[in-house]
């Protein structure tokens, strides 16, 4: 962990910290205390070891000990539902929470993923969600978050393939049941590289291309990508997976996960301050621990 010097008054300063197990090769204290330093505010962000069997005892240390607020990862996300005082409609719906944020002694749980994920796909993929059609590889936590999101900033279609179908089909049938507007579809694995040419963003929602792993075949053939379109990997780490790279090649915008951990974080830094994120401090931050 990094050496943080505090120089302010230690009895004024405002905690906030990341529930997880483990938690000591997260990227978001270096990212939320430099922003704290350039925003010149007295506030620490620091990483919690929570053990599964001390969730509870550690969301109401939040109070406890007057948090200012925390984010919360794996295998924390479901947990901490049943001990917060209220949710966002984007932490219901999806039925996990990353961001807590202590509310005048009120918990409030917030998932942050989702609209992290839009915020970089408009900022760093020039797409616009509205009436386009997208295709997520995976049906997982991450995916879940992704789609939910998706349908609720007005995508016109989304079609979902998992090697485990049962999972997207609950996945589909839940965003189906819960969002009126919503028109999401599974489709089997064999047919990714067709549904390609009818969608405007296709997103990587599994680890496939992960680090150590980084030399493997991806989840959409290279030949099937084109000029129109966003391809987006939520994987970050690299941060050019080979789905990316085979994305520029075919001259279709390619945009790395490292936006959707960079404004998630943002968006919990804004809840937790009432201040705008420094998104290029946070974002050099973040770089500097992936060694760019």
């Amino acid at each position: 962990m990094e050496k943080v010097i505090l120089e302010d008054n230690l009895a004024e300063i405002s905690l906030t910290g990341l529930f997880g197990y483990p938690v000591e090769h997260s990227f978001s204290p270096a990212m939320h205390n430099s922003a704290f330093k350039e925003r010149n505010l007295n506030s620490l962000y620091l990483p919690f070891a929570i053990k599964p069997e001390n969730v509870e005892e550690a969301v109401k240390g939040i109070k406890a000990l007057n948090l200012r607020g925390v984010n919360v990862t794996i295998p924390h996300k479901q947990a901490v539902i049943p001990y917060l005082d209220e949710l966002s409609e984007e932490a219901e719906l999806i039925g996990a929470v990353n961001t807590i944020e202590n509310r005048d002694g009120r918990l409030i749980g917030y998932n942050t993923d989702g609209r992290g994920f839009i915020r970089s796909l408009k900022e760093e993929g020039d797409f616009e969600v509205k009436g386009k059609k997208a295709l997520i590889i995976g049906a997982g936590g991450a995916a879940r978050a992704v789609v939910f999101q998706l349908v609720l900033e007005g995508i016109d279609k989304v079609y979902i393939s998992d090697l485990d179908q049962e999972l997207a089909q609950t996945l589909a049938d839940d965003v189906n049941n819960r969002v009126d507007s919503a028109k999401v579809v599974v489709i089997s694995s064999k047919k990714v590289d067709e549904t390609v040419v009818k969608v405007d963003l296709v997103v990587n929602a599994t680890p496939v291309g992960m680090y150590p792993k980084v030399d493997v075949k991806p989840v959409v053939s290279a030949e099937v990508l084109h000029k129109n379109l966003v391809v987006y990997d939520l994987v970050y780490n690299p941060v050019e997976t080979v789905l990316l790279k085979a994305a520029k090649k075919a001259g279709a915008k390619a945009v790395s996960g490292l936006g959707m951990l960079l404004y998630q974080g943002a968006i919990a830094f804004e809840i937790w301050t009432g201040v705008d994120a420094p998104i290029k401090v946070m974002r050099a931050a973040l770089e500097e621990k992936l060694g760019l």
